[in-house]
Protein backbone atom coordinates (compact mmCIF):
# COMPACT_ATOMS: atom_id res chain seq x y z
CA UNK A 1 0.00 0.00 0.00
CA UNK A 2 1.11 3.63 -0.54
CA UNK A 3 1.26 6.29 2.18
CA UNK A 4 -2.28 7.18 1.90
CA UNK A 5 -3.67 3.85 2.68
CA UNK A 6 -1.49 2.96 4.86
CA UNK A 7 -2.14 6.40 6.73
CA UNK A 8 -6.05 5.38 6.35
CA UNK A 9 -5.17 2.39 8.19
CA UNK A 10 -3.68 3.94 11.34
CA UNK A 11 -6.73 6.68 11.51
CA UNK A 12 -10.01 4.66 10.19
CA UNK A 13 -11.18 4.41 13.92
CA UNK A 14 -10.45 8.10 14.41
CA UNK A 15 -11.70 9.98 11.46
CA UNK A 16 -14.68 9.99 9.50
CA UNK A 17 -14.76 8.37 6.01
CA UNK A 18 -14.87 11.89 4.63
CA UNK A 19 -11.33 13.01 6.61
CA UNK A 20 -9.79 10.21 5.88
CA UNK A 21 -10.12 10.71 1.85
CA UNK A 22 -8.54 14.41 2.71
CA UNK A 23 -5.22 13.09 3.84
CA UNK A 24 -2.60 13.70 2.31
CA UNK A 25 -1.12 11.60 -0.36
CA UNK A 26 2.44 12.14 0.30
CA UNK A 27 5.09 14.13 1.99
CA UNK A 28 8.83 15.88 1.85
CA UNK A 29 11.11 13.90 3.39
CA UNK A 30 14.24 15.62 4.63
CA UNK A 31 16.68 13.74 6.51
CA UNK A 32 14.64 12.36 9.73
CA UNK A 33 11.76 14.96 9.68
CA UNK A 34 8.97 14.84 7.15
CA UNK A 35 6.22 17.90 6.09
CA UNK A 36 3.41 17.20 5.37
CA UNK A 37 0.90 19.26 3.70
CA UNK A 38 -2.58 19.21 5.85
CA UNK A 39 -6.08 19.99 4.45
CA UNK A 40 -7.79 23.05 6.59
CA UNK A 41 -10.43 20.25 6.87
CA UNK A 42 -7.94 17.73 8.84
CA UNK A 43 -5.62 20.55 10.71
CA UNK A 44 -8.13 19.69 13.93
CA UNK A 45 -6.11 16.32 13.70
CA UNK A 46 -2.44 17.29 12.76
CA UNK A 47 -0.83 16.09 16.18
CA UNK A 48 -2.52 12.45 15.91
CA UNK A 49 -2.03 12.09 12.41
CA UNK A 50 1.77 13.61 12.70
CA UNK A 51 2.29 10.40 15.85
CA UNK A 52 0.73 7.49 13.22
CA UNK A 53 2.95 9.58 10.24
CA UNK A 54 5.78 8.05 12.89
CA UNK A 55 4.46 4.55 13.80
CA UNK A 56 4.88 4.28 9.75
CA UNK A 57 8.79 5.88 9.61
CA UNK A 58 10.39 4.27 12.91
CA UNK A 59 13.56 5.95 11.88
CA UNK A 60 11.91 9.62 11.33
CA UNK A 61 12.24 12.01 14.41
CA UNK A 62 10.20 14.62 13.69
CA UNK A 63 6.82 15.11 11.73
CA UNK A 64 6.10 19.20 11.05
CA UNK A 65 2.95 20.86 9.27
CA UNK A 66 3.30 23.44 6.39
CA UNK A 67 1.11 25.92 7.48
CA UNK A 68 1.07 27.99 4.04
CA UNK A 69 3.64 29.31 1.47
CA UNK A 70 6.64 31.03 1.79
CA UNK A 71 6.26 34.42 2.81
CA UNK A 72 8.65 37.83 2.35
CA UNK A 73 11.81 38.90 0.62
CA UNK A 74 14.06 36.17 2.18
CA UNK A 75 10.73 33.67 1.40
CA UNK A 76 11.00 32.21 4.78
CA UNK A 77 8.36 28.81 5.56
CA UNK A 78 5.25 28.42 7.69
CA UNK A 79 6.34 25.46 9.67
CA UNK A 80 5.09 23.87 12.42
CA UNK A 81 6.37 20.67 14.21
CA UNK A 82 2.80 18.53 15.33
CA UNK A 83 5.03 15.27 16.73
CA UNK A 84 8.24 14.07 17.24
CA UNK A 85 11.39 15.50 18.57
CA UNK A 86 10.88 20.06 18.46
CA UNK A 87 14.25 19.07 16.53
CA UNK A 88 14.15 21.41 13.49
CA UNK A 89 17.42 21.81 11.89
CA UNK A 90 18.00 18.76 8.97
CA UNK A 91 20.96 17.61 6.85
CA UNK A 92 19.96 16.57 3.09
CA UNK A 93 22.61 14.50 1.31
CA UNK A 94 21.94 16.02 -2.63
CA UNK A 95 24.95 14.18 -5.46
CA UNK A 96 27.63 13.73 -2.97
CA UNK A 97 26.84 17.55 -0.96
CA UNK A 98 25.20 17.89 2.41
CA UNK A 99 22.94 20.86 2.95
CA UNK A 100 22.52 21.68 6.64
CA UNK A 101 19.63 23.48 7.75
CA UNK A 102 16.12 24.72 9.54
CA UNK A 103 13.41 24.25 8.20
CA UNK A 104 11.05 26.58 9.79
CA UNK A 105 13.66 29.38 8.75
CA UNK A 106 14.94 28.36 5.17
CA UNK A 107 13.22 26.68 2.44
CA UNK A 108 15.09 23.95 0.26
CA UNK A 109 13.66 23.45 -3.06
CA UNK A 110 14.33 19.60 -3.89
CA UNK A 111 12.71 20.34 -7.28
CA UNK A 112 15.99 21.94 -8.18
CA UNK A 113 18.58 19.30 -7.76
CA UNK A 114 18.91 18.34 -11.33
CA UNK A 115 19.57 22.25 -12.29
CA UNK A 116 22.07 22.83 -9.47
CA UNK A 117 24.50 19.58 -10.43
CA UNK A 118 23.65 20.79 -14.42
CA UNK A 119 25.51 24.07 -13.81
CA UNK A 120 27.90 23.03 -11.39
CA UNK A 121 29.26 20.65 -14.28
CA UNK A 122 29.33 22.67 -16.54
CA UNK A 123 32.13 24.84 -15.11
CA UNK A 124 35.52 24.76 -16.34
CA UNK A 125 38.50 24.34 -14.33
CA UNK A 126 39.86 27.48 -13.32
CA UNK A 127 36.78 29.79 -13.51
CA UNK A 128 36.00 32.37 -10.96
CA UNK A 129 31.99 32.58 -10.01
CA UNK A 130 29.59 34.64 -8.44
CA UNK A 131 26.50 33.47 -7.10
CA UNK A 132 24.43 36.64 -6.66
CA UNK A 133 21.48 34.67 -4.24
CA UNK A 134 23.78 32.26 -2.68
CA UNK A 135 21.19 31.17 0.00
CA UNK A 136 22.32 28.49 2.23
CA UNK A 137 24.86 27.39 -0.71
CA UNK A 138 21.90 26.01 -3.44
CA UNK A 139 24.81 26.28 -6.21
CA UNK A 140 27.69 27.39 -4.29
CA UNK A 141 28.07 24.59 -2.74
CA UNK A 142 27.80 21.91 -6.03
CA UNK A 143 30.04 23.72 -7.45
CA UNK A 144 32.78 23.95 -5.07
CA UNK A 145 32.30 20.44 -4.14
CA UNK A 146 31.83 19.18 -7.87
CA UNK A 147 33.65 21.38 -10.05
CA UNK A 148 37.40 23.20 -10.21
CA UNK A 149 36.11 26.77 -10.17
CA UNK A 150 39.15 28.79 -8.96
CA UNK A 151 36.86 30.90 -6.62
CA UNK A 152 33.51 31.64 -5.52
CA UNK A 153 32.12 34.61 -4.16
CA UNK A 154 28.72 34.07 -2.51
CA UNK A 155 26.38 37.15 -1.90
CA UNK A 156 23.24 36.30 0.59
CA UNK A 157 21.68 39.32 2.33
CA UNK A 158 19.61 36.81 4.90
CA UNK A 159 21.42 36.34 8.08
CA UNK A 160 19.61 32.79 8.75
CA UNK A 161 20.66 31.35 5.02
CA UNK A 162 24.53 33.20 5.84
CA UNK A 163 25.11 31.22 9.03
CA UNK A 164 23.71 27.88 7.08
CA UNK A 165 25.91 28.95 3.92
CA UNK A 166 29.15 28.94 6.11
CA UNK A 167 28.25 25.43 7.61
CA UNK A 168 27.66 24.01 4.96
CA UNK A 169 30.75 25.05 3.30
CA UNK A 170 32.69 23.69 6.34
CA UNK A 171 30.72 20.10 6.08
CA UNK A 172 31.90 19.56 2.44
CA UNK A 173 35.27 20.54 3.23
CA UNK A 174 35.35 23.77 0.45
CA UNK A 175 37.43 26.37 1.27
CA UNK A 176 37.61 28.21 -2.33
CA UNK A 177 34.30 30.42 -1.14
CA UNK A 178 34.32 33.97 -0.23
CA UNK A 179 31.15 34.80 1.74
CA UNK A 180 29.22 38.27 1.67
CA UNK A 181 26.46 38.77 3.79
CA UNK A 182 24.62 42.10 2.11
CA UNK A 183 22.63 43.48 -1.08
CA UNK A 184 23.76 42.50 -4.65
CA UNK A 185 23.71 46.12 -5.77
CA UNK A 186 26.17 47.25 -2.62
CA UNK A 187 28.84 43.91 -2.64
CA UNK A 188 29.39 43.66 -6.47
CA UNK A 189 30.29 47.38 -6.93
CA UNK A 190 33.07 46.42 -3.94
CA UNK A 191 34.28 43.28 -5.84
CA UNK A 192 34.80 45.30 -9.33
CA UNK A 193 36.84 47.72 -7.30
CA UNK A 194 38.73 45.11 -6.44
CA UNK A 195 39.00 44.00 -9.66
CA UNK A 196 37.22 40.99 -9.58
CA UNK A 197 35.74 40.00 -13.07
CA UNK A 198 33.03 36.84 -13.43
CA UNK A 199 33.40 34.05 -15.97
CA UNK A 200 29.89 32.87 -14.75
CA UNK A 201 27.55 34.57 -12.81
CA UNK A 202 24.61 32.30 -11.49
CA UNK A 203 21.60 34.33 -10.78
CA UNK A 204 19.43 31.64 -8.52
CA UNK A 205 16.40 33.58 -7.24
CA UNK A 206 12.63 33.57 -7.84
CA UNK A 207 10.75 35.78 -8.93
CA UNK A 208 12.85 36.90 -12.42
CA UNK A 209 15.71 39.04 -10.69
CA UNK A 210 15.48 41.38 -13.62
CA UNK A 211 16.06 44.45 -11.40
CA UNK A 212 19.75 42.55 -10.87
CA UNK A 213 20.76 42.32 -14.67
CA UNK A 214 22.92 45.65 -14.80
CA UNK A 215 24.61 44.34 -11.36
CA UNK A 216 25.60 41.28 -12.89
CA UNK A 217 26.92 42.79 -16.49
CA UNK A 218 29.10 44.99 -13.95
CA UNK A 219 31.18 42.28 -13.06
CA UNK A 220 31.51 40.32 -16.63
CA UNK A 221 33.69 40.15 -19.54
CA UNK A 222 33.45 38.87 -22.75
CA UNK A 223 32.74 35.17 -22.68
CA UNK A 224 31.42 35.15 -19.66
CA UNK A 225 28.14 32.84 -19.13
CA UNK A 226 24.90 34.38 -17.00
CA UNK A 227 22.55 31.63 -15.58
CA UNK A 228 19.01 34.23 -15.19
CA UNK A 229 16.26 32.33 -13.64
CA UNK A 230 12.98 33.15 -14.93
CA UNK A 231 9.04 31.94 -14.92
CA UNK A 232 7.61 31.33 -18.58
CA UNK A 233 4.43 30.18 -20.09
CA UNK A 234 4.82 26.80 -21.05
CA UNK A 235 2.69 26.76 -23.86
CA UNK A 236 4.60 29.71 -25.57
CA UNK A 237 7.50 29.20 -24.54
CA UNK A 238 9.98 30.15 -27.43
CA UNK A 239 8.11 33.40 -27.62
CA UNK A 240 8.39 33.73 -23.87
CA UNK A 241 12.16 33.24 -23.73
CA UNK A 242 12.47 35.46 -26.75
CA UNK A 243 10.57 38.04 -24.55
CA UNK A 244 12.88 37.77 -21.83
CA UNK A 245 16.27 37.26 -23.59
CA UNK A 246 15.33 40.75 -25.72
CA UNK A 247 15.18 42.48 -21.87
CA UNK A 248 18.19 40.82 -21.34
CA UNK A 249 20.02 42.40 -24.27
CA UNK A 250 18.66 45.47 -23.72
CA UNK A 251 20.40 45.64 -19.91
CA UNK A 252 23.64 44.83 -21.80
CA UNK A 253 24.06 47.37 -24.50
CA UNK A 254 24.40 49.60 -21.83
CA UNK A 255 27.28 47.85 -20.88
CA UNK A 256 28.96 47.43 -24.19
CA UNK A 257 27.90 44.38 -24.56
CA UNK A 258 26.19 41.58 -26.85
CA UNK A 259 24.50 38.47 -26.14
CA UNK A 260 23.59 34.94 -26.97
CA UNK A 261 20.97 32.64 -25.80
CA UNK A 262 22.68 29.27 -25.78
CA UNK A 263 19.62 27.75 -23.89
CA UNK A 264 16.67 27.50 -22.01
CA UNK A 265 16.60 24.78 -19.42
CA UNK A 266 13.88 23.44 -17.54
CA UNK A 267 14.14 23.21 -14.32
CA UNK A 268 10.33 22.09 -12.90
CA UNK A 269 6.48 23.29 -13.27
CA UNK A 270 5.99 25.99 -10.75
CA UNK A 271 1.99 26.65 -11.09
CA UNK A 272 -0.57 25.52 -13.38
CA UNK A 273 0.92 26.38 -17.08
CA UNK A 274 3.90 28.03 -16.05
CA UNK A 275 7.43 26.57 -15.89
CA UNK A 276 10.47 27.63 -13.62
CA UNK A 277 13.65 27.80 -16.64
CA UNK A 278 16.57 29.11 -16.74
CA UNK A 279 18.28 31.12 -19.59
CA UNK A 280 21.72 30.35 -20.26
CA UNK A 281 23.10 33.75 -21.52
CA UNK A 282 26.78 34.03 -22.91
CA UNK A 283 28.23 37.15 -23.07
CA UNK A 284 29.86 38.77 -26.28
Amino acid sequence: MGFKENLKEKLKDKLDEKELELLPAGFQNLGELIILNLKSEVKKHKKLIGEKVLELYPRVKTVCSNNGEIKGEFREPQIEVIAGERKTEVIVLENGCKYKFDVRKLMFAKGNINERVRIARDVKPGEVIVDMFSGLGYFTVPIGKLSMAKRIYSIEKNKNAVYYLKENLKLNNINNVEVFEGDNRKIIPELVKKGIVADRVVMGYLPPPKDFLEDAFKIVKKGSIIHYEDLLLDEKLKEEADKSFKMIAEVASKFGFRVKLMSVNFVKGYRPRVGHYVLDILVG
